[in-house]
């Protein structure tokens, strides 16, 4: 079941990600945030905000991660890389189709 609402925790790592995606990839907000399953409207106020260079981190400074919360933070990462490389490769599989016809 899909974590959501006010309690979901984003770690530093994955904001910085899913920023990078709109500012450095050319991708659009609501793109990136429907791929991620976040609102877009969350992706939006880390994108406004590394745009003015605040930082993204809602954690102190310091504040260690347990092994357990880096591995779910390192897997999410994962899943959204690999569900934008499926997002990709459906393209390519339909272009590909379309022009072999």
């Amino acid at each position: 079941m899909k974590k959501s609402g006010p309690d979901r925790k984003y770690t530093d790592e994955f904001r910085q990600a899913a920023v990078k995606q709109v500012v450095d990839g050319g991708r659009a907000i609501r793109q990136v945030a429907r791929s991620l399953e976040m609102s877009a409207g969350t992706l939006g106020n880390w994108v406004a905000k590394a745009n003015k260079g605040e930082a993204l981190s809602k954690l102190p400074s310091g504040k260690p991660l347990s092994d357990l919360e880096a591995e779910v933070s390192r897997l999410r990462q994962e899943v959204a890389r690999l569900k934008i490389e499926k997002e990709i490769l459906k393209k390519a599989a339909a272009y590909f189709a379309k022009e072999s016809m």
